[in-house]
């Protein structure tokens, strides 16, 4: 393990594409690690199973059929892992009828190769891609999402989710419910279901995350049996497998996740944070993650450095529409409030982010699309750093967050 916030006199490197870039850090400069945990011991996956929350696999015996949600090729779910000790205890059940279905949402459909390289040794076993224009209306949420399911799913005497839990910046968590919807559910429930991202407790690791509840809500709906969920560390090591009821068994797993990535910190009025590296910073949808991961780290007004390469760009046509079309920060902030597309929602944190910190991008990205997206181009590390001291005084506190896509900091 190491120390959750370090102080030192001499370099810390941050992920940059392939390779690192190196913050030289000052006399009081802090950096905050993360305190991960070791992988767990062979057999953990097995030990959930044997040791599950609120339900258990024998609480299904009789039941011939079941369909197993799993994680697509856009998450880090080992799905390897965890399908043959599970599929092994429901055969013992007498479960014969088994099919996998991966839980796409809206996303692209997955090649076959991906297929495979998910499942390995299992791909004997039938299995399909989630069709969102195949689903059943089963009725409404407390907050008024349609819950459409996938009818494949619901033709099953039993419905398992797979996953691994990780902080998710509006639905507080990965895993648990999520592998219904957006999992296995249509279009429209996805979009309902998104809305309640502008509710300002939709934030990154809240259970209570009202988009969280809402998920929960519509997994209740459909019949969610059972989970079977892993955490893991930045090396990819499962360090514990959770199992159970899709709220309780997930709350343990949650509670990992917590001790291992949340930090609390003194926030200081310079903090740089960084995507991690390829894959996590190929573009700016994706590595704004580590600059929301780190916003409660500076102080009002502070400086929040981001380093990302992004050499492909904006990566989404919606959030690139949006943050061209405002005219200012305030302007698409306020679009946000109005109106609800997918992808336009980054443009608009961004934007939100803007107007309580001075943003600076070390990137790859033309200066041109910096700016449009509410930031201060810097080409080097070393020049954002003077633009930050420039406008925070030659003496500000520097907080540096070296694995800004895992660690999330919380104010004292």
């Amino acid at each position: 393990m190491v120390n959750e916030i370090m102080k030192s006199n001499n370099h810390v490197q941050l992920g940059f594409g392939q390779g690192c870039l190196d913050l030289m850090l000052a006399e009081g400069a802090e950096v905050m690690l993360a305190e991960e945990l070791a992988a767990a011991p062979d057999g953990e996956i097995e030990r959930s199973l044997d040791h599950s929350q609120g339900k258990s696999l024998d609480d299904f015996a009789g039941c011939s059929s079941a369909s197993i949600l799993a994680s697509d090729i856009t998450r880090p779910a080992p799905s390897h892992l965890m399908l043959p000790p599970l599929i092994n205890r429901l055969e013992d059940l007498g479960v014969r009828d088994l099919k996998i279905i991966f839980g796409l949402g809206t996303h692209r459909r997955m090649t076959p190769d991906e297929e495979h390289l998910l499942l390995r040794d299992c791909t004997a076993l039938p299995r399909m891609q989630h069709d969102p224009s195949n689903c059943v209306y089963l009725g409404e949420t407390g907050r008024g999402t349609p819950v459409e399911v996938l009818e494949t799913a619901l033709s099953s005497d039993l419905i398992i989710a797979t996953g691994n839990i990780e902080y998710h910046y509006y639905a507080g968590y990965s895993g648990g419910a999520k592998a219904v919807l957006p999992g296995i559910s249509s279009e429209r429930s996805v979009v309902k279901n998104h809305e309640l991202m502008r509710d300002p407790n939709s934030i990154t690791g809240r259970v209570d995350s009202p988009v969280r509840q809402d998920m929960e809500d519509a997994a209740g709906i459909a019949g969610l049996d059972f989970i079977l969920n892993v955490v893991l560390n930045g090396r990819k090591e499962v360090v514990q497998s959770v199992a159970g009821d899709y709220i309780s068994a997930h709350r343990t797993g949650a509670a990992t996740v917590d001790r291992m990535y949340r930090r609390s910190v003194e926030p200081a009025e310079i903090v740089v944070t960084c995507a991690g590296g390829k894959p996590k910073d190929l573009n700016l949808f994706q590595a704004q993650k580590a600059l929301d991961n780190a916003k409660n780290a500076a102080v009002p007004g502070g400086s929040i450095i981001l380093v990302a390469e992004c050499s492909e760009g904006l990566g989404h046509p919606v959030f690139e529409r949006w943050a061209r079309e405002a005219n200012s920060a305030e302007d698409c902030w306020e679009r946000f409030g109005r109106e609800y597309e997918f992808g336009g929602h980054k443009a608009a944190f961004l934007a939100k982010e803007s107007m309580q910190h001075h943003l600076i991008l070390v990137s790859a990205l033309p200066k041109d699309q910096a700016e449009m997206c509410f930031f201060q181009p810097a080409k080097t590390l070393e020049q954002a750093l003077e633009l930050a001291r420039a406008r925070q005084g030659k003496d500000a506190r520097l907080l540096a967050m070296p694995h800004g896509n895992l660690t999330l900091a919380v104010r004292k």
